[in-house]
C-alpha cells in the first residue's frame, strides 16, 4: 500500500509530538511508542496499492499548493479491529481541492484499490494521536492532555508518499 501524506510545520510537529509524549506519560495508547524512523505527525490524504505511471510527477505538481493552513481542533475516535484517537483537521477549501487531486491520481479509474474511507466525501481529515488493539485503555477525558481542548493553527508544509511493504518515504515537497 502506498500513501500520500501532508507533514506539518515544525511547530505544530512539536505539538503533536508533545501530545503522544503526555499520552504516552498517563500510560494511554499514543505513537510516542511507535519508534520507526518514518513515524511522524502527518495527515493521509489517500492510499492505493500501487503508484500508476506518471503518478509521482503529477503528486509533486499538485502538491505544489503547499503550504496550506493547518487547523487542529477536537479529538476524534475511530472504532474497529483497532482503535484510533485523532486530532480533527479541520478541511479549508485548500485542502479539499488538494485530497481531490490527489485521489484523482491515485484512482484514475474510479477509487479501485485504494481506501475508500480516503474518498472524497467520506473522507475525515486527522492526525493520529494514538492507536490500539486493546479491549481496554480507553482514552477517558479527563486523562486527554490540555493542548486537545485548544484550537492549534499552523501550516502543512511538505508532503510525502509511503510505502508499508518497504517502510520507507519519498519526498513530493518541502521536505529536506
Amino acid at each position: 500500500m502506498h500513501t500520500v501524506e501532508l507533514l506539518p510545520d515544525p511547530a505544530t510537529e512539536g505539538v503533536v509530538r508533545e501530545v503522544w509524549r503526555a499520552l504516552a506519560a498517563r500510560g494511554l495508547p499514543s505513537l510516542d511508542s511507535h519508534r520507526h524512523g518514518t513515524n511522524r505527525p502527518h495527515l493521509t490524504l489517500a492510499a492505493a496499492d500501487e503508484l500508476p505511471g506518471d503518478a509521482r510527477r503529477r503528486l509533486e505538481a499538485a502538491t505544489g499548493v503547499l503550504p496550506l493552513p493547518l487547523c487542529l481542533t477536537g479529538t476524534l475516535r475511530f472504532t474497529g479491529r483497532t482503535r484510533v484517537l485523532a486530532w480533527r483537521v479541520v478541511p479549508g477549501p485548500g485542502l479539499l481541492d488538494l485530497h481531490r487531486a490527489v485521489w484523482d491520481v491515485l484512482h484514475p479509474r474510479g477509487g479501485e484499490g485504494g481506501n475508500p474511507l480516503h474518498a472524497p466525501g467520506r473522507w475525515v481529515p486527522h492526525i493520529t494521536l494514538g492507536r490500539t488493539r486493546a479491549k481496554s485503555g480507553d482514552w477517558a477525558e479527563d486523562l486527554l492532555p490540555a493542548a486537545l481542548g485548544l484550537p492549534w493553527n499552523g501550516m502543512f508544509t511538505g508532503a510525502r508518499t509511503y510505502d508499508s511493504v518497504t517502510r520507507t518515504t519519498a519526498a513530493l515537497r518541502g521536505i529536506p
